[in-house]
């Protein structure tokens, strides 16, 4: 870990203009901190955690509102699931629904449809969408992955948030407040004690109880997929703001793609489609106290999307710009680690993230790992999809 300007802990290592994203949000922060994971996001670089005393930003937050990675550890040996992989995969591709704007094809129930949020004006339109795409997955770097452990037992990992909610929340709320739009732009702060940003909470509050109730919809309908019992269970998310108190003061902490790690609290931290992921806790120290008990969420990308895939004239389907990962690279990955693969695109190739141990290396001793889980099937949305949830 590194300080600089002296507030800003960084962890691991950070691109000039992430770091310059990070300081912009140092002038109107209380605390920041940034993970190593990091790399550029909207106003607000993915990796950061940003506090504020009496003050709120959804930009901080971001578009998916409550983003966050679940886990379930299944009552099943991996020697059943790796053999009826094929399977499976095909049910969980054709049962889950994957990609942008989709409905779930199973209508899903929920007391969270009765909060008494839904009456706000600025989320009361977004209801029925809502109760429509409740357990669909999305696209971009959404996922439901089949693992085995250490000890060749079979877990479910799910990444997604909530959805055209969340989206659509957050930029009523980045717009009623005058947000500039781009990604250099110094984030969008509101106080807390005022009319807008006691709203946004409210209303962010519900998104991020429907991310929760989506994450845990699907693990449960993977489960009776597989047709075993869920035994143990790690849920946890990011893009999210949480009351908290550190060295005595009361915060706002925004997390964007940083979960939360406490010293105990578990988490899931997803790698890449080809290579491990991690259940892990967090760890009381001194370093953790400067990340204000923070992690990673995932690897990381190394490699923005259209650099990775390329530019397509999405009307003509004529390349506009060739990407640097092709289809060969990709699937050198996939094979290697012997994946059952549904969906997926050149951008979300293992070459376009960091490795995970590097990232897990950075912060040190504030996590100490407890499961590791190998990927066996990976389903995410089809190559084609436009992700329009940005961060």
């Amino acid at each position: 870990m590194e300080i600089f300007d002296n507030q800003i802990p960084v962890f691991g290592h950070a691109d000039d203009r992430t770091l310059n994203q990070i300081r912009v949000c140092a002038r109107t922060a209380d605390k920041v901190a940034l993970m190593p994971d990091n790399h550029v996001g909207y106003g607000v670089p993915i990796g950061g955690v940003v506090a504020y005393k009496n003050a709120i930003s959804p930009t901080g937050v971001g578009y998916d509102i409550g983003c966050g990675n679940k886990a379930v550890r299944l009552d099943m040996p991996g020697v059943e699931l790796r053999g009826r992989i094929a399977k499976i995969m095909d049910d969980v591709w054709s049962i889950i629904s994957f990609g942008v704007g989709r409905k779930n094809n199973e209508r899903v129930d929920h007391a969270l449809f009765d909060d008494v949020a839904w009456k706000l004006k600025s989320i009361s339109s977004l209801k029925e969408m809502a109760r429509n795409q409740l357990g669909t997955v999305g696209s971009g770097n959404h996922y439901v992955d089949l693992f085995t452990d250490e000890e060749d037992r079979v877990w479910i990992g799910v990444h997604f948030g909530s959805r055209g909610l969340g989206h659509k929340t957050a930029t009523h709320f980045l717009k009623a407040a005058g947000a500039s739009d781009g990604m250099d732009v110094e984030p969008c702060v509101l106080s807390t004690d005022s009319d807008l940003g006691s709203e946004y909470l409210e209303a962010m509050r519900l998104a991020g109880d429907y991310a929760y109730a989506g994450r845990d919809w699907v693990c449960g309908r993977v489960a009776q997929i597989l047709g075993a019992p869920i035994v143990e269970e790690v849920h946890n998310h990011h893009n999210y703001a949480w009351r908290e108190e550190h060295e005595g003061e009361q915060l706002w902490v925004v997390r964007k793609g940083a979960t939360p790690a406490f010293p105990g609290q578990r988490g899931f931290v997803g790698g890449t489609m080809g290579e491990q992921s991690v259940i892990l806790e967090g760890v009381e120290n001194e370093h953790a106290r400067y990340s204000l008990y923070s992690t990673v969420h995932g690897a990381g990308r190394a490699m923005g999307r259209r650099e990775a895939a390329g530019v397509v004239d999405r009307k003509t389907g004529e390349v506009k710009r060739a990407g640097k990962v092709t289809p060969e690279m990709m699937r050198t990955w996939v094979d290697r680690a012997g994946i059952e693969l549904r969906g997926a695109g050149l951008d979300e190739s293992p070459d376009c993230y960091k490795r995970l141990d590097e990232v897990l290396e950075a912060v040190g001793d504030t996590v100490r790992v407890l499961h590791r889980l190998t990927p066996v099937g990976v389903a995410m949305a089809g190559a084609n999809e436009f992700d329009p949830y940005k961060d």
